[in-house]
């Protein structure tokens, strides 16, 4: 079991990934042998609406990409942002994500950045830092 190295606990997450309907993937890439790519496919087959957010893609799995999530249009609600961008890339994508009204910033394996949480929580935003939102959602699936 992988908790995320800072975020809530699995029955907050449960709620999360249960309400959410739109989930903006930033940094997303149209390579299939990415793992960006592959997370927003698994997310897409689970019912998830993806928005790829990436300035050098026009369209990834289907779906228009934007260069960045104040790009998105505003009738186009977000609920989680999740983050395939370098640790230090966050804090500017936590200040979107709070512009654009997301209720959760999920920052994947290994990316951890306190000012882009801090940005965030201070946005009313969820932050979960360092966790995959793939392998998270199949844990919970399974222990359900």
């Amino acid at each position: 079991m992988t908790e995320p190295a800072y975020g809530p606990r699995d029955a907050e997450l449960r709620s999360i990934l249960g309400e959410a309907k739109t989930v903006a993937v930033v940094g997303l890439s149209s390579n299939p042998l990415k793992d960006s790519f592959e997370v927003a496919e698994y997310l897409q087959s689970k019912g998830y609406r993806i928005v790829p957010v990436n300035p050098n893609e026009t369209e990834v799995l289907g779906e228009r990409a934007y260069p960045s999530l104040l790009d998105v249009p505003t009738d186009v609600r977000i609920d989680v942002v999740d983050v395939f961008r370098r640790a230090a890339d966050t804090p500017p994508v936590a200040e979107q994500a709070v512009q654009i009204g997301a209720k959760v910033l999920w920052l994947q394996d290994g990316i951890v950045n306190e000012d882009a949480r801090r940005v965030a929580e201070d946005g009313g935003l969820t932050v979960i830092m360092g966790v995959c939102i793939k392998r998270t959602n199949r844990r919970l699936e399974r222990e359900a």
